[in-house]
């Protein structure tokens, strides 16, 4: 299929869309672009954002009203969007960035008062809807809970997977689910609650020690939960769960039923229930279907809470995890050196190697997320989707940004190195290295307990502030255990966020800089929060990096640097040694003492 085929097939879609809400009554439609389950990457039967616009980002939503069409998408994603919406009929809007309006802003502009405005409340979260309802409302214009409009045109829709759940074995678990339940329904007793409706498919996977296959590089499975000290019911799909995991779980107290009787089970809930909502991660049809004789209190998810914060055995498995996925870099590092300029290389070529050399390492069990492979002009594009088709062949000249990461039981990983391919000018030495100095302050950091991610993205920043330069993403996001890349609800950004670190956290610290249409740098460790001391000024926290593979040193410009950095470098770089030497073989071991050398 060629791509004006393609956008000919969007208009046709977008055409067909209008037609439905025409016939129910609505001036606009709004996609958000997720799941029941708020998932931020999604089985293919939820992928409505890609379907109805041709954009295949994990972020951004879609408004289509009768004469004009918009998507919302942020800083990751504004060069692959506008390729990808070019000839479709659809503008891009760039989220926070001045000029550009947000949704109901867009809806205000475009429609008139008395306007109905639909959208599945199977796919927005309770706050999103009542957000939207009640700004909307303020100009005479409603929003209706219209279910999935797109389900009648979409002849060729994927089925819901079916793919089998597993244990996730206890010796990588670490804590058995007993201790998990009573842990939540403790929990839930603090805020007065006695029943937590569990939704995100993390929390789920992480609840009952059990892993699935219904999103690429994501572990996790379909499904839902209740929990209380009365009863535990998982809401899953028969198909999905062996006979025997079946009587395990019967065995603990845990009952399982059909994904689709969750519905009826919420409707049926009885007048004593105190259900702790967290209206950001649950969504609307959930709070519509709870009776309005039932309490509902709110708080974020229980499970979302207590999973963000790793027990010192996760840790520790972390750090093995660390060790594989280091080797495993050290040896495709080592690969590219002997072959590059010998052999034809393209940034395809790189991604398969990557899950090449990992795939070698004890318990691999895929990769975390597809790499992100930029050389030259590609690495500013922050979230590059590489291809056969589109991939670069790669010469000894400038950068090669590699952002990649896998999947093991005991750990999920990602890094993000920037190599240098040739001999460098000066401002691509001096870019390397601010960018550099940010991981490493962040990395350094030292701050009390209370303090929130938005107050630490500063140190990753300041010293490209200070050259007039920035990067449009977050400096910092969780990352979950055997779980998804990306988990909330701790960050690191500039955007406001109330949740602490805290320590046992583990996140990621990926300053970077973009200049379009020359080249991509970013350079990413993930690092675990941990308590430094108490002093009179009360309790102090620090990080330390988890991540193990050199830095490319050719790439910095040391008089940029001050003794602190070059220390740091310097003990990072030997730890790196130390601690990956012994899984290397001869050959290995030399590249790796080449690649560490103190500067």
């Amino acid at each position: 299929m060629n791509s004006f085929s393609v956008k000919e097939i969007i208009k046709h879609r977008i055409s067909e869309l209008r037609l439905k809400m025409q016939r129910t009554g609505l001036d606009a439609y709004v996609i958000y672009g997720t799941d029941p389950h708020l998932s931020e990457y999604l089985p293919a039967h939820w992928q409505t954002r890609s379907f109805i616009s041709g954009f295949t980002g994990s972020a951004g939503m879609v408004i289509i009203s009768h004469h004009k069409a918009a998507l919302w998408t942020d800083s990751r994603y504004f060069l692959q969007a506008e390729d990808e919406l070019s000839g479709t009929g659809i503008e891009l809007v760039k989220i926070r960035v001045p000029g550009h309006p947000e949704p109901d802003e867009w809806l205000k502009t475009n429609l008139s008062s008395g306007a109905k405005v639909g959208t599945d409340e199977w796919c927005i979260s309770a706050r999103q809807f009542g957000i939207l309802q009640n700004s909307l409302a303020q100009s005479g214009m409603i929003l209706n809970e219209s279910g999935d409009l797109l389900d009648s045109i979409w002849t060729d829709r994927p089925k819901l997977p079916v793919n089998l759940v597993y244990e996730h074995e206890l010796r990588f678990a670490c804590t058995d689910r007993q201790t998990k339940l009573e842990n939540i329904c403790s929990e839930l007793e603090k805020s007065g609650a006695n029943l937590q409706i569990v939704t995100a498919l993390d929390d789920l996977a992480w609840t009952f020690n059990l892993r699935g296959n219904d999103v690429e590089c994501n572990p996790v499975f379909i499904s839902y939960a209740c929990i209380s000290r009365e009863q535990t019911v998982l809401f899953i799909s028969s198909d999905k769960i062996s006979t025997e995991l079946k009587n395990k779980l019967a065995s603990e107290g845990i009952q399982t039923r059909e994904y689709s009787e969750f519905s009826d089970f919420l409707l049926q809930l009885p007048a004593s229930s105190r259900i702790l909502f967290d209206a950001d991660r649950t969504n609307q049809a959930i709070r519509k279907n709870i009776p309005g004789h039932c309490t509902v209190i709110s708080g974020m998810s229980v499970p979302c809470k207590l999973k963000a914060i790793k027990t010192e055995a996760e840790i520790s498995n972390i750090r093995q995890a660390m060790r594989k996925d280091g080797a495993a870099m050290v040896e495709f590092l080592y690969w590219l050196d002997q072959n590059l300029g010998k052999k034809q290389i393209t940034e395809y070529t790189i991604a398969e190697k990557l899950t090449e050399f990992r795939a070698k390492q004890t318990d691999f069990r895929g990769i975390s997320f597809f790499p992100i492979v930029g050389y030259k002009e590609h690495g500013a594009i922050v979230h590059f989707h590489v291809s056969e088709e589109n991939a670069l062949q790669l010469e000894k000249d400038g950068f090669l940004l590699i952002d990649s990461g896998g999947q093991y039981p005991d750990g999920t990983t990602d890094i993000t190195r920037t190599v240098v391919l040739s001999e460098l000018t000066q401002q691509q030495k001096t870019d390397f290295t601010l960018v550099l100095k940010g991981m490493i302050a962040l990395s350094l950091a030292k701050f009390p307990a209370n303090t929130r991610g938005y107050h630490l993205d500063i140190l990753a920043r300041k010293d490209l502030w200070k050259h007039g330069l920035n990067y449009g993403h977050g400096t910092g996001h969780g990352v979950g255990y055997f779980l998804n890349v990306h988990e909330g609800p701790m960050s690191i950004r500039q955007e406001f966020n109330d949740q602490t670190i805290e320590a046992g956290m583990v996140l990621s610290n990926e300053p970077a800089l973009y200049r379009q249409g020359e080249y991509g740098l970013r350079t990413e460790n993930m690092m675990v929060c941990v308590k430094d001391e108490t002093t009179g000024f009360g309790d102090f926290l620090c990080f330390d990096t988890l991540t193990l593979c050199p830095i490319d040193i050719r790439g910095i410009d040391k008089d940029l640097l001050i003794p602190e950095e070059i220390n740091w470098l310097n003990m990072y770089h030997r730890k790196v040694a130390d601690e990956l030497s012994p899984m290397l073989d001869e050959k290995l071991k030399a590249f790796l003492k080449e690649m560490t050398p103190p500067i």
